[in-house]
């Protein structure tokens, strides 16, 4: 196939040669006719071949109505070349061909008379200036539409916007009152020279690139290209005061090819475009700037300027004082109940622990949310580390008020400066009644019969002493009773020896049982002390873990975010934006 239309093309430059403008046409026709009827050539290369025809005959003559033989010869030649390059290359399409430009014709309209007045001998590969000397400035400018997400955990930074570039391109002039005056048009971005703007600090991949939307050129060669796209930058996260934190975020764009002096990035206005900003859900936007850097790096000696923009955003709390902040205030005061529950219960340890077991949960969900740092610690994650360890101090003590609450039976007495630090001092501090011991109370309860009262009288024979009982009425004044003492000691030295083996058995057997009465008095006793201490003790820790969780919720979750906000915002903004 090639060498046939090496042949054909020869010959039709002889035919050309006694009129060249026409059979110079008829020479490219001919080309193209067996182009497309040939069934050896594939729809992939009859495409590529059809293409380089026209980019060969339009590259090649200067002056569409005024050329002669040269001109066609060289655009025979060029097509034939074309050919035997795609014929041995089927399946390769250059990735810098243009598309197809058809030659004007009185259907064509205004703009593809336009088009083709600017691409016929335009080259998107190298900058558009005539001068190689001459400097491109390109003006960006970013519009910021949705701030998309914030990963604490990657530090990434996803945002919409559009990247506003503008610049001039000597290339794509025109007079407009050649073209019924056109003043601008729109033109695929994929056909004309773009400035490789990039964001230095991408956590994509590079290759994703920005939506290959059209670019608005002017007439005076003013190309307006605002590309939407959607940024995922890299963003150091502060989660020192989180959920109650500020986030400020720097993008930093720049050409990664060209030098100062042949591409110098300036600012397209004074700061970043809010217009179309649409307020995000979980994050605040409290300030946007822009600042114009001139970097030079070890490798080169041409500047390298580049644009930073700063995002300073601020994190809205409500989502996180609802689902974090409540539930660990709450399972704060379930702490306090631990000493508030009687020790009788059995289920003080039990409440401790799995108060315990819940924070931990609050610990590893607030975790997982945090990136896997040591710079800093969040201010939620140290307040549940300090309730928890609140926590697990409340589960040990309320082990050793427990054990002092059953440690009277092991007829161990209260040591006296636990008596005396215990049961006088603190129990007045704590304010807590010294109540009457039960088992005094039990003792006082015959005793409080309104019609009589028994009194224990020791009567004394043979040097054995007896227990005898006296039923003294309520209300006898102290004569009558002493008359009767008397009366029952002169009983008893009248009978010395009137009494019997019955008598002294029934006098030994409650004689034991006094003794075991006085016994089991002491120890209930010492068990009573026992548990008003483990009382007083439980009161005190009380008091301690309410003002404890108190002072660490106020100060950590409302004095410390408040201050922030109120003082330390303009401290903030300028330590942050002092930079630029």
């Amino acid at each position: 196939m090639t060498l046939f239309f090496v042949l054909l093309s020869f010959s039709l430059f002889q035919a050309a040669l006694a009129n060249p403008r026409e059979n110079c046409h008829n020479a490219l026709d001919a080309i193209e006719v067996q182009v497309i009827q040939d069934p050896k050539v594939d729809q992939q290369m009859r495409e590529t071949i059809l293409n380089q025809v026209t980019k060969g005959f339009v590259g090649n003559q200067q002056n569409y109505n005024n050329f002669g033989s040269q001109e066609c010869l060289k655009g025979v030649l060029y097509c034939t070349n074309i050919i035997r390059y795609n014929s041995s290359k089927v399946h390769h399409i250059s990735a810098e061909a243009k598309p197809p430009l058809n030659r004007p014709t009185e259907y064509q309209t205004e703009e593809q008379r336009l088009l083709y007045h600017l691409m016929r001998t335009y080259e998107r590969s190298v900058r558009p200036v005539r001068n190689a000397s001459t400097t491109i400035t390109v003006k960006l400018g970013m519009t910021l539409t949705n701030i998309f997400d914030i990963d604490e955990k990657s530090q990434v930074l996803t945002i919409n916007v559009w990247l506003d570039q503008e610049w001039k391109d000597e290339l794509l002039a025109w007079e407009p009152k050649q073209f019924s005056g056109i003043t601008s048009i729109r033109l695929p971005c994929d056909t004309i020279w773009l400035p490789d703007i990039l964001l230095y600090n991408n956590a994509d991949d590079f290759t994703s690139g920005y939506m290959r939307s059209r670019a608005m050129v002017f007439y005076d060669g003013t190309v307006f290209w605002p590309p939407p796209t959607r940024l995922r930058s890299l963003c150091k996260i502060d989660v020192t005061y989180f959920p109650f934190d500020d986030q400020l975020c720097i993008l930093k764009f720049g050409s990664w090819s060209y030098h100062g002096f042949q591409l110098d990035l300036t600012n397209r206005s004074t700061n970043i475009d809010l217009t179309n900003y649409v307020e995000s859900g979980e994050f605040e936007l409290v300030r946007v700037h822009q600042k114009r850097r001139v970097v030079k790096y070890s490798c080169c000696d041409e500047p390298y300027p580049d644009i930073t923009f700063y995002i300073h955003v601020r994190r809205k709390t409500l989502f996180y004082i609802h689902n974090i902040v409540f539930p660990c205030v709450m399972m704060s005061v379930l702490t306090l109940l631990v000493f508030y529950l009687p020790p009788d219960s059995g289920e003080k340890v039990g409440l401790g622990i799995t108060v315990l077991l819940a924070f931990s949960v609050f610990v590893l969900a607030v975790a997982e949310k945090m990136p896997e740092t040591s710079e800093s610690l969040p201010l939620i994650g140290i307040y549940l580390t300090t309730i928890m360890f609140l926590t697990s101090i409340s589960v040990v003590m309320t082990v050793l008020v427990l054990n002092f609450h059953h440690r009277g039976f092991m007829n161990e007495e209260v040591p006296e400066w636990i008596d005396e630090l215990f049961l006088n001092k603190l129990r007045r501090f704590v304010r807590m009644k010294k109540r009457r011991s039960s088992i005094l109370t039990k003792a006082a309860a015959p005793c409080n019969n309104k019609t009589s009262r028994r009194r224990p009288t020791i009567i004394s024979m043979n040097g054995v002493n007896k227990m005898d009982y006296e039923l003294v009425p309520n209300g006898v004044d102290k004569e009558e009773e002493h008359e009767n003492n008397n009366h029952n000691m002169a009983l008893s030295h009248r009978m010395p020896d009137k009494l019997n083996v019955v008598e002294q058995t029934i006098l030994t057997s409650l004689q034991e049982l006094l003794q075991q009465q006085r016994y089991q008095f002491q120890q209930e006793t010492r068990a009573e002390k026992w548990r008003m201490v483990a009382e007083v003790i439980d009161r005190l820790l009380f008091h301690i873990f309410l003002v404890s969780t108190l002072l660490i919720t106020v100060i950590m979750l409302l004095m410390i975010p408040l201050y922030r906000r109120l003082f330390y915002d303009d401290q903030f903004d300028e330590k942050l934006f002092g930079r630029m």
